[in-house]
């Protein structure tokens, strides 16, 4: 039986993104995937400017800008005719919320690029997937975690990670239950198609031709940096939804000006039915729980595979810590306790996104996001301030360095404005300056995902934290 240090069920954006951030830090991980090679389709196309963030520091950041591009404005069609513009988001809104960031607007990157892009980074840093590798169960004990396979050797690893999706075969051998909802029950189609007689300026919606929606709406978007458009289509409850190339030439036909053979190629097509669902527990023992696997969540408003990403960058550092450094194993109880209550209101906003209740802008960016109530938040500051522990470190510029530059890598930073920096491990990066007001006065302990873990005035109690994450 081959041994390693992790075993990550799923190649998917949240087992590749995890499996890049592991290998950087010197982690023995494998991960493994039933099918016989990456993802195809489009499906979760749209990168919000945290997971930029996220994917600049796992060191893909100018593959996926040039992989994509800016959302197009939406065109509404009636009876053939363009009838007026529609915006997917308010973009001051979202200038206004990207505040501090490099990254001011969702990027649209189709995900099986996503996918490849991780990969290849994977590949870049010495780590491997193993395809064809479908996991059937597990077995742990105080020591470790042994996965079963349908075909080929076990696994024995000191953790597991399941990133197999929403139908999360390690969740079931688990029996860790999922809690959550419907939110529609009129099926959709979504298919990567070529198509003739559109341009790629727009994202083209087609409303239902009823006053009722019975027929429902069809929405045909320019896949950036594609030659191809990803096809939406929502079905009435009930419908059988036909996958196949006539099936999808056949909606487009019978809900736009489309002839059939406009449709000229179907590259990858599915169907589902959009719902939410949170995992009762996000951990059992030795296994984790990331991505789909721990929350569905329906397309609306681009949350479900940035949420996942963010999974994956969270647990990195932390597993990493444990296994390489001197952290306490008890550093991982801090994922589940930081990463569900983030799932659990990212469900709640894309199911409010959905029903047209909350409107993509600020809420949707994830910058505000934070672990302010998590046991890692230690903040000695006798005056309260506007940037607190467990608040993402804003970036910009101290003493003429760009602060996300500085963060950048699997190390920990320690940020003194306007005051003298400690003498501090090794292991922890410095930056020093006189002004910085997104900061304000204080030292500022950084952990490696980029939150503020620590904040003081003076450098008492540092020293116990530092010894607390193993530094």
């Amino acid at each position: 039986m081959r041994t390693t240090d992790v075993v990550i069920v799923g190649a998917g954006p949240t087992g590749l993104a995890l499996g890049v951030d592991l290998a950087r830090r010197g982690v023995d991980a494998v991960v493994v995937e039933k099918a016989d090679g990456l993802f195809p389709g489009s499906r979760g196309k749209g990168l919000q400017p945290r997971t930029m963030e996220v994917l600049e520091d796992l060191g893909v950041l100018d593959a996926i800008l040039a992989a994509g591009g800016r959302y197009p404005v939406g065109m509404i069609w009636r009876d053939g005719e363009r009838v007026g513009e529609h915006r997917m988001f308010d973009p001051e809104e979202v200038k206004e919320a990207t505040g501090d960031s490099a990254f001011t607007e969702p990027w649209m990157v189709p995900q099986w690029r996503t996918q490849k892009i991780l990969f290849a980074r994977l590949e870049e840093l010495g780590g491997r997937v193993e395809f064809g590798r479908e996991a059937v169960g597990l077995d742990q004990d105080e020591d470790g975690v042994t996965v079963r396979f349908a075909a080929g050797p076990d696994l024995r690893a000191r953790y597991a990670v399941a990133a197999d999706g929403g139908r999360s075969a390690v969740r079931r051998a688990l029996g860790v239950g999922m809690t959550g909802e419907t939110v529609d029950p009129n099926p959709v189609l979504v298919a990567d198609v070529t198509v003739g007689g559109l341009d790629r300026d727009h994202w083209h919606l087609f409303p239902p031709a009823t006053e009722d929606g019975g027929d429902g709406f069809l929405a045909i978007c320019p896949l950036a940096g594609t030659e191809e458009f990803q096809l939406v289509a929502q079905f009435p409850e009930g419908t059988a939804v036909d996958v196949s190339t006539e099936g999808v030439r056949k909606v487009a036909a019978a809900r736009s000006h489309l002839a059939p053979e406009d449709i000229t190629e179907v590259r990858w097509a599915s169907d589902f039915r959009p719902r939410m669902a949170l995992a009762d527990r996000f951990r059992q023992g030795r296994v984790f729980l990331a991505g789909d696997a721990a929350h569905v969540h329906t397309p609306a408003g681009g949350q479900g595979l940035n949420t996942s990403v963010q999974d994956a960058y969270n647990l990195g550092w932390k597993l990493g810590a444990v296994l390489t450094g001197n952290a306490p194993a008890a550093l991982l109880d801090t994922y589940e306790e930081e990463r569900c209550p983030i799932a659990a209101a990212m469900l709640g906003l894309t199911a409010g996104v959905h029903r047209g209740e909350v409107r993509r802008g600020a809420a949707t960016v994830q910058l505000s996001l934070g672990y302010r109530e998590s046991s890692l938040a230690q903040d000695t500051r006798a005056a309260r301030a506007p940037l607190r522990a467990g608040d993402r470190a804003p970036d910009g510029t101290l003493d003429g360095v760009r602060l996300h530059d500085t963060f950048r890598g699997p190390h920990w930073t320690l940020v003194a404005v306007g005051v003298a920096a400690p003498k501090v491990p090794d292991a922890v990066r410095i930056a020093v300056g006189e002004d910085q007001p997104a900061y304000g006065k204080g030292l500022f302990l950084v952990r490696p995902d980029g939150y503020v873990g620590w904040a003081g005035d003076t450098e008492a109690g540092l020293a116990g934290y530092l010894a607390r994450v193993g530094l």
